[in-house]
């Protein structure tokens, strides 16, 4: 029996859109099962080296449930390159201003560090409220 090797054609073939509603998934939980259908773990043809994930529209991230004392305990730090631009902000000014940061980075933090993986985070669309510019691409709905 020989191993099939994908090649990035069958990969660019077989992309899919899947929509997916956040209301009430737990942080962590929802970031892992979309950082695996983003990298393409869930098919047969996934290879570590080729992006073979598809597409995925995340709706409601302002609804999404985090547990335990993160809100208060999480920092997002980022910084302006200037002397003393370090700025920082817990879990909840976060969610509060900018729901779809908190997402994106967690899940970003599950990706591969590589040009691959920053290929593969381009495939993510993160939306604070039910509407998405995305019915053209008939996404189908991911149950998580």
């Amino acid at each position: 029996m020989k191993t099939m090797i994908p090649n990035q054609n069958e990969a660019l073939e077989n992309r899919e859109w899947f929509v997916v509603d956040a209301t009430g998934k737990t942080l962590g939980r929802l970031a892992t099962e979309i950082a695996r259908v983003l990298r393409g773990k869930h098919k047969p043809i996934f290879s570590p080296n080729i992006d073979t994930g598809d597409f995925v529209v995340v709706i409601n991230c302002e609804r999404v449930v985090v547990t335990g004392t993160k809100l208060d305990t999480v920092r997002y730090y980022r910084h302006s390159r200037h002397p003393g631009g370090l700025k920082s902000r817990t879990m909840r000014e976060t969610l509060d201003h900018f729901p779809d940061r908190v997402l994106f980075e967690a899940v970003r933090g599950m990706m591969p560090k590589t040009k691959l993986g920053r290929a593969q985070m381009k495939k993510l669309r993160i939306y604070a409220g039910t509407q998405h510019p995305h019915a053209a691409q008939q996404p189908a709905a991911l149950e998580l």
